[in-house]
């Protein structure tokens, strides 16, 4: 699904912040992407989820060159990735349940045929009574469910998801990390970015380990 082939990344004329990346990311495959602040792992998801470009290297994407993508091309390859961002990224303008139901909106489908399987979701994680609040009335942990909701909705093939358990309590962080497990499940591809070593321990999954830049993984 994703290979990186001596890929490196610099912002303009600076030092590298990531390279020498050589790994392959497996369709159907689940990992936690860790390492040191610092480290790159937000720049790495911004890479998987095509809005950054390899500064050199092979950076391929469901079998495309990344670098050969026009910015419609990469666009409509993102629509396959859902992502879940460390600072959330909900529409200040749209309810909850708008946030987590605009996956659909963009494919154009019709209100009836997903508004059941958004509102059962928004009870799974716990929004059922704010489907029609506003992002600046929710709290950081409300937010932060909305916007794994938003990301999971549609069944993306990839998921990756910066932080996602990082506002919310170890007992919704279970129950969310079982989210994401049933959707691998389901044969989602799923990068989770996180800090929480004790959480990683609880699951056997390969662990993609950031340091000074370079990637080290561990089955």
């Amino acid at each position: 699904m994703v290979r990186f082939e001596n890929v490196g990344l610099r912002y303009g004329l600076g030092p590298e912040v990531l390279r020498d990346l050589n790994f392959e990311i497996e369709p159907q495959s689940f990992q936690f992407l860790t390492g040191p602040s610092g480290a790159g792992k937000t720049t790495l998801l911004r890479l998987l989820f095509l809005t950054l470009r390899p500064t050199r290297g092979l950076l391929t994407v469901f079998d495309h060159d990344t670098a050969t993508l026009s910015k419609d091309s990469l666009a409509t390859l993102r629509r396959r990735i859902g992502i879940v961002f460390e600072d959330f990224r909900l529409l200040d303008h749209m309810t909850t349940y708008e946030n987590v139901a605009l996956p659909f909106r963009v494919m154009g489908k019709e209100e009836a045929s997903y508004r059941s399987e958004v509102m059962e979701l928004l009870h799974w994680v716990g929004l059922g009574d704010r489907t029609d609040a506003l992002p600046p009335v929710l709290s950081g942990g409300e937010k932060q469910r909305a916007a794994i909701a938003r990301a999971v909705i549609a069944r993306p093939q990839l998921l990756l998801a910066d932080e996602p358990t990082g506002n919310v309590d170890p007992n919704l962080a279970q129950r969310l990390l079982r989210l994401f497990i049933e959707l691998n499940k389901s044969g989602t591809t799923v990068v989770i970015a996180t800090h929480d070593i004790s959480l990683m321990d609880q699951y056997d999954c390969r662990r993609l380990v950031l340091h000074d830049g370079r990637l080290h993984a561990y089955d």
